[in-house]
């Protein structure tokens, strides 16, 4: 399998909202004042990214057919362009003004962003799988052309000289030979609103030309948020607005038999609700203008629930999984794999398991509807605001015209926000009780209705010959999908299956969905912990070892940088040091990571000392954004390597907080280097999810050095390392 069948096969598991539409232009326009609006139409390059969108994600829909990217001039020069993605922390809010200032060559402090309104922004899908510089950046660039092309048009007109004798800088343009004859964007946008398409294909710069992108830039809303400036879902206030707490069932699918709110009744200014939601399950809500007394009203009321028998817990999930688990899928083969048995001397063969994981946002699900003229407003943390609109439009019976959505600055998400039952369950409320209603979940019900990460297997059979190369690999994944499932190594006899679409399946005791690089932490923990185990069986030094089973230039590029980073030195596992190595692709980039830990044997306890970490991910916009993220990646993933895992009985999720559910601290965090490679001549990739995909892997590799101990199933949590180590 070459690399780009193996990148095409990233976002098949993603979800397509193609029953919702974008705005109509005539909208649209009504919402913007004077000033030059460009709309790009589905010009060639454009249908070219459609496409691309489509063959990446498995279905028919890509960007929007009428207009796909959009920006404004205003009669001061002020740039400002619109996209449905949001901000969550991952800094499109500074890398997208970077890139659209570039080809309008106008100063990136002049350009800002609209993010994340239904009734100003393109349509989008959402703000996952790390897709918005790679799939929107460039039609946002195409918008930043065709704008800088409309106004050469009119400075022509207005300088009254040709088109080619003028150039643009600075936002301005100017005429070559009389460079004192200029007029600003500004100047050309006075008084005027105009829609203009170019003949032709606007020409994009060469990533040589770039001033801004490619230059650090800290967050532009970092000080804001620091300061507590910011404003999130649950800070906007109206006036006359309710803060609703919801009653909620003790497990999933337990049945309401009887209710008693007649206590809460008695509070005063408190308003009960009783009614169905547009599921037709039972709603039932206590409003108040004080969350506090809204909370207080709700332990007054006495539900008693028919909770289902459950025969499945985290202990018995695995065997439960692979007992129902659907016929195998090839994802990809090659060679024969019965011939390659034949050439190994020596074969290993593992099982990796890996647990439900919460997302655990810092803000949890929120939203405030407001329904007024027969239009709902709602202010919602989302990942997808046009999703949002769509089941929000369904629960109150509207067109989808008649709900906005407006995403402030979103407290994290992770793939856990791309459902907004908090968004309809305020507007549900709003419409009800008539004036505008704040949902604002507890830690409880964060952790009660999340989309875990989906508990998932992966079973390995391999072997190497003589030389220590790998000769055949069979690799079954049960449940976590196809991302990062495909081998990257050079193997002449392989086998990729799959069992299950991910987290689209009801063989799970609650709803799983995508957890950051979803699927690819799972299989590249199973993968790059087997590559050491074959490593240790050949006797081979572990880096060694990939770079004799790796022909991709540059996955051994990404490598080789983290070993001189991180100062490797050849040794056979274990040698005590405590040292692990493993590599992955995850959203069009390549990465690498070295760690050390320190083991403590009688406790089982695991330091993550330092973890050296570079990456390949083609034209970078922000290097400080990417650092950032990459430095998050490391740390968020020490959680789910090491404590990170949901305890159920039954239906019933046992975490709920935590003081049992343990994330990473400010102690565990490491000493970290980061290397972006230089990669200018690819196009930019993904650099949200990369890094995280190698974290469970490899610090299970270097607490094998350490101790000898292989463990293979995630966390590896004190009480496991422990249990390993008194077993050897």
């Amino acid at each position: 399998m070459n690399t780009n069948d193996y990148l095409a096969l990233n976002f098949k598991d993603i979800k397509d909202y193609s029953d919702l539409y974008p705005q109509s232009r005539r909208d649209f326009f009504k919402r913007l004042g004077g000033g030059i609006i460009v709309c790009v139409v589905m010009s060639e390059f454009l249908a070219a990214q459609a496409q691309e969108e489509r063959r990446f994600r498995g279905f028919g829909r890509g960007l929007p057919s009428d207009f796909n990217a959009f920006l404004r001039i205003d009669e001061n020069g002020h740039v400002t362009g619109y996209t449905g993605k949001i901000e969550m922390g991952q800094g499109p809010i500074t890398s997208l003004p970077q890139m659209l200032a570039d080809e309008l060559d106008t100063p990136l402090h002049t350009v800002d962003m609209v993010m994340g309104d239904t009734d100003l922004c393109p349509w989008d899908m959402g703000t996952f799988g790390s897709m918005t510089t790679r799939m929107f950046g460039p039609a946002l660039q195409a918008a930043a052309a065709e704008a800088k092309a409309v106004l050469l048009e009119l400075a022509a007109e207005s300088l009254k000289v040709p088109q080619a004798q003028l150039a643009a800088k600075d936002g301005a343009i100017f005429d070559k030979e009389k460079p004192e004859r200029r007029v600003t964007y500004g100047q050309l946008t006075q008084g005027k609103k105009i829609e203009r398409h170019i003949e032709g294909k606007p020409p994009l710069k060469d990533p040589s030309q770039f001033t801004a992108v490619g230059q650090p830039e800290l967050h532009r809303d970092g000080r804001a948020k620091v300061t507590g400036a910011a404003h999130y879902a649950g800070d906007i206030r109206l006036p006359g607005m309710l803060y609703a707490k919801i009653l909620r069932p003790p497990a999933h699918d337990a049945k309401l038999k009887s209710v008693d709110t007649a206590p809460a009744k008695k509070i005063s200014g408190v308003q009960v609700v009783q009614d169905k939601d547009y599921q037709g399950k039972d709603l039932i809500a206590v409003l108040h203008e004080l969350p506090d007394v809204a909370e207080n009203a709700l332990e007054q009321i006495k539900a008693d629930y028919d909770v289902p028998e459950g025969g499945v817990d985290d202990k018995n999930i695995f065997d439960h999984l692979l007992s129902v688990a659907p016929t195998a899928r090839v994802l990809a083969s090659d060679g024969d794999l019965e011939a390659g048995r034949k050439l190994a001397v020596k074969t290993v063969e593992a099982t990796y398991l890996d647990g439900y994981v919460a997302h655990s946002p810092m803000e949890t699900h929120t939203a405030l509807a407001r329904i007024e003229d027969g239009k709902a407003t709602v202010w919602a943390s989302t990942q997808n605001p046009f999703g949002a609109q769509g089941e929000i439009a369904r629960a109150l019976g509207f067109p989808a015209e008649k709900v906005r959505v407006i995403t402030p600055f979103v407290g994290g998400g992770f793939g856990g926000k791309t459902y907004n039952q908090q968004a309809v369950e305020a507007a549900q409320l709003a419409k009800i009780v008539g004036k505008p209603v704040q949902v604002m979940w507890s830690r409880e019900e964060e952790f009660f209705y999340d989309t875990f990460q989906p508990a998932a297997i992966v079973k390995i059979s391999s072997g190497v010959d003589a030389s220590g190369k790998t000769v055949f690999w069979d690799y079954d994944v049960y449940y976590a999908g196809e991302r990062g499932a495909q081998q990257f190594y050079t193997v002449p006899n392989h086998r990729t299956s799959g069992h299950g679409r991910g987290w689209q399946g009801a063989e799970h005791p609650f709803h799983t969905g995508a957890w950051r690089a979803p699927g690819n932490n799972t299989n590249t923990f199973a993968r790059e912990s087997h590559i050491d185990q074959m490593a240790a069986v050949a006797g081979v030094d572990p880096v060694e070892f990939r770079l004799n089973n790796l022909s991709d230039a540059r996955m051994v590029r990404v490598l080789k940088t983290a070993a001189e980073t991180f100062g490797w030195t050849p040794a056979k596992a274990p040698s005590q040091r405590g040292y692990g190595v493993a590599c992955g692709i995850d959203a069009g980039t390549y990465v690498a990571a070295i760690a050390e830990v320190a083991v403590d044997a009688k406790t089982g306890a695991v330091q993550v000392k330092r973890v050296a970490c570079a990456q390949d991910m083609g034209l970078v916009i922000n290097p400080e954004g990417a650092k950032i993220q990459m430095e998050g990646c490391i740390t968020m993933g020490m959680g789910y390597a090491l404590t990170e895992e949901i305890h159920f009985k039954g239906r019933k999720v046992l975490d709920t907080n935590y003081d049992t559910y343990e994330i990473p601290r400010y102690s565990w965090v490491p000493k970290m280097d980061t290397v972006i490679l230089d990669a200018k001549d690819k196009p930019p990739q993904g650099g949200g999810e990369p890094a995280i995909v190698v974290m469970g892997a490899v610090i299970a590799n270097a607490i094998h050095d350490a101790t000898g101990v292989r463990l293979c199933q995630l966390p590896m949590t004190p009480d496991r390392v422990k249990a390993a180590i008194q077993k050897t």
